[in-house]
């Protein structure tokens, strides 16, 4: 062998020596590194990861009515709505914007993380990294949820802890009363307002219900609401109506929370969750329906006395609106005069061809109203809110009913603008 051959050969071992002294060290460091990261990082690396896959995909162009009116920097903060109506989007938005996001974790109750571990002890070892703000996605999904959240408030005064829930959750419920300690908001679906800008770019501001009345909407040039109101009945309540498959999406939604959401919360039996879904077909066939307690046990075959609470269970899930009288002298306590489906998505949903205008137009009202106002049964007409008398009509209609109101509304679907008391349907879709 040459000279100059020989002096390869040595060169080609070197460089493998150091090759493998590179891949030794790298290794060493590997180690170092997995050791450091067990010490000092308690929290699972595989949250943070999720967290960080969920918050890059998290839109920021368009925020729900409630992000604004949420006391974010509450101690312990409750967002429960209906199945679908951005919950989760919301939460993560408020991480991004933040300012801050390595102070924050976002997990979901359903993670297989929580297999084998649990909250309280995720918390444990976030507060030992310095975390700030834990936030809970889905907390229904996780077994002894409300025990945990009050050992987790009452153990660390420093950490703040948001969480999401389905909208059937009872805070007041059992031993881990969160009364005192969680700052509780209701969400629902998408208001004709929302709907437009978030779908259309087309932004009308919010109204209260006098500003409705008093017709102090400015419309864009070339604007022409009705047809898109049409379109939002029947697929525009929820955050995702353009996309492929509402309808399909719709009745998921509907299954999951007739199956899953009210009888996890309730200990019910595969048979009660059942006539569950009979009660919801028979008043979707039959909205506005007249509750009759008494007929409807015996055509679901259950206790006189459970009718009132199934309804219950239906209306805090999302399902139904259970429109009261004013007897109650309190929001929400009064009798139960007729039972609505919750919002006019679900009656096509549920009903397709079969869905009566109609009762379409006294749903949508209701639906939209009842969240800024305390909307009641009216003894003469359909609605009243604040002592005024409100007659949902189609076209051509008078204000025949409304002759012994002390101030009566005639509300109309079929106009654009109003006139005295004659006001525009699509109008009420501004009031959040």
């Amino acid at each position: 062998m040459s000279i100059k051959s020989l002096s390869k050969v040595i060169d080609l071992k070197k460089l493998s020596l150091l090759k493998g002294t590179i891949l030794m060290n790298l290794s060493l460091l590997k180690g170092i590194f997995i050791i450091f990261a067990k010490k000092y990082i308690m929290t699972d690396l595989r949250l943070i990861e999720f967290m960080r896959e969920e918050l890059r995909h998290t839109p920021l162009d368009f925020k729900r009515y409630m992000y604004d009116r949420i006391i974010w920097s509450d101690r312990m903060v409750g967002l429960v709505g209906p199945r679908g109506v951005g919950k989760s989007t919301m939460v993560k938005q408020r991480i991004l914007e933040s300012g801050n996001p390595d102070e924050w974790l976002y997990v979901t109750a359903d993670h297989t993380y929580f297999a084998n571990h649990t909250l309280t002890g995720l918390a444990d070892d976030f507060v030992k990294d310095g975390g700030r703000h834990l936030v809970i996605d889905e907390i229904h999904k996780y077994m002894g949820w409300s025990k945990e959240l009050k050992q987790i408030y009452d153990s660390h005064a420093a950490l703040q802890v948001i969480f999401t829930g389905s909208s059937i959750l009872d805070i007041h419920r059992g031993s881990a009363d969160l009364s005192r300690r969680a700052l509780m908001f209701h969400m629902q679906g998408l208001s004709f307002r929302e709907y437009l800008l978030m779908f259309h770019g087309i932004a009308l501001p919010g109204l209260d219900l006098y500003g409705i009345l008093g017709h102090k909407i400015e419309l864009p040039a070339d604007f022409h609401p009705l047809p898109l109101f049409r379109k939002y009945l029947i697929d525009g309540y929820l955050p995702f109506g353009n996309s492929p498959g509402y309808s399909i999406r719709m009745q998921q939604i509907i299954s999951q929370t007739l199956e899953v959401d009210i009888p996890q919360f309730a200990g019910m039996t595969p048979a009660t969750s059942r006539k569950l879904k009979r009660m919801l077909g028979i008043i979707a066939g039959n909205a506005p329906y007249k509750p009759n307690m008494s007929n409807l046990a015996v055509e679901l075959g259950m206790s006189k006395n459970d009718v009132p609470d199934n309804l219950v269970y239906l209306e805090k899930a999302g399902l139904l609106g259970l429109l009261r009288d004013d007897t109650g002298g309190m929001r929400g306590l009064g009798k139960v005069e007729k039972v609505y489906l919750d919002n006019p998505n679900l009656m096509y949903a549920l009903t397709g061809d079969n869905t009566d205008i109609g009762n379409v137009r006294e749903t949508f009202f209701y639906n939209q109203t009842r969240v800024m106002n305390d909307v009641v049964a009216s003894r003469i007409s359909d609605f009243t809110i604040d002592g005024i008398t409100f007659e949902i009509e189609g076209h051509g209609k008078g204000k025949k009913q409304l002759d012994g109101a002390e101030k009566g509304i005639v509300v109309r679907d079929d106009i654009e603008f109003g006139y005295k008391e004659f006001v525009p349907l699509w109008t009420f879709g501004l009031n959040y």
